[in-house]
């Protein structure tokens, strides 16, 4: 089978397509041939081995594992001894290392059903996004109906899910996004958005319960002014390749200080896969309560420039990859 492999640290240069034996599903396992898969800025930083101190957790000189990729739709094709939930054909989706590839197995846990309305592509662009959002609003942020929103970088692959997200949680979403997607992320449901190019929302004296930063692109001290008394801010934007690792651990160091001394509480929020979750957003993807934003599809041959494309942080909604059938 083909696959997107690295075997050293860098930028989309060292990403290679190979030839790999196909995987055998283990005990609890299913084999999936891949239809789609999707992007995440989690791609890049293991690609790269950024920030340093990641590699403490992914290996120290070069990679453990040569594989890229998490989110990932297709069909069951192999099924491991004691497997019941699933039977071969059944579509599905979810999150599983080694995603940019025909094929990968995976944990009974790491997969949910397709529903029938939806394209792999959407499916594929949902499941590090969706639950990065989801359990960001939700366990961190305790939204609850009526409390104000505001998400900065809507437009993105979370951002997109975060404002249907706040929409589906009874919350009133105001969106920061610059002014070619405004149309986009007010159709998602944002009550309000604002145009970073022509406004400041650390100066328009609106205060939100929840401030939710998918870019990094400003300091803590602009999000903690917009935030009530007992608001809480949630970080995940740590900004684009070329942002050195010793400023972003000293903002994961401010962040958790400037807890200490506040009614307001300042945490950063890293997806967990989860099952049960997957099939909340499952659900929510085929009643048509959340959709996926898809910007642009390439092929599997073709990650490298997806990469790129990603790294620039531009990207509307999901970068997806379409697997031939």
């Amino acid at each position: 089978m083909k696959a997107v492999v690295r075997h050293r640290y860098g930028a989309a240069d060292v990403l290679e397509l190979e030839n790999l034996p196909k995987p055998l599903p283990a005990e609890n396992e299913v084999l999936i041939r891949i239809r789609a898969a999707a992007l995440n800025p989690l791609d890049w930083h293991l690609m790269r081995g950024a920030p340093w101190f990641l590699r403490l957790f992914i290996g120290l000189w070069k990679p453990r594992s040569i594989r890229l990729g998490v989110d990932v739709a297709g069909t069951i094709v192999g099924l491991g001894t004691g497997v019941t939930e699933f039977r071969l054909g059944d579509e599905v989706f979810g999150a599983v290392d080694g995603a940019l590839a025909e094929y990968v197995c995976g944990p009974l846990s790491a997969f949910v059903r397709k529903p029938a309305n939806v394209t792999p592509e959407e499916a594929a662009a949902i499941p590090i996004g969706g639950l990065t959002a989801l359990q960001a609003l939700r366990d961190k942020g305790h939204v609850k109906p009526g409390d104000t929103v505001l998400i900065n970088g809507a437009s993105g692959g979370v951002g997109t899910f975060a404002i249907q997200i706040a929409r589906w949680l009874g919350a009133i979403a105001t969106g920061v996004c610059s002014s070619r997607n405004a149309d986009l992320v007010r159709s998602l449901g944002a009550h309000r958005v604002i145009d970073y190019t022509r406004e400041d929302f650390a100066n328009d004296g609106e205060r939100y319960d929840v401030v939710f930063d998918l870019v990094g692109n400003r300091t803590l001290s602009d999000f903690r002014k917009v935030l009530k008394t007992k608001g809480v801010f949630i970080g995940c934007g740590a900004g684009g390749p070329d942002k050195p690792a010793g400023q972003l651990l000293a903002g994961m160091i401010r962040q958790i200080a400037a807890g200490w001394f506040t009614s307001q509480t300042v945490t950063g929020i890293l997806a967990k896969r989860n099952k049960a979750d997957l099939e909340i957003l499952r659900e929510l993807l085929g009643n048509g309560l959340i959709k996926s934003v898809i910007d642009q599809r390439y092929r599997l041959s073709d990650v490298p420039e997806a990469i790129r494309y990603l790294e620039q942080g531009h990207a509307r909604g999901k970068v997806v990859i379409a697997i031939d059938a």
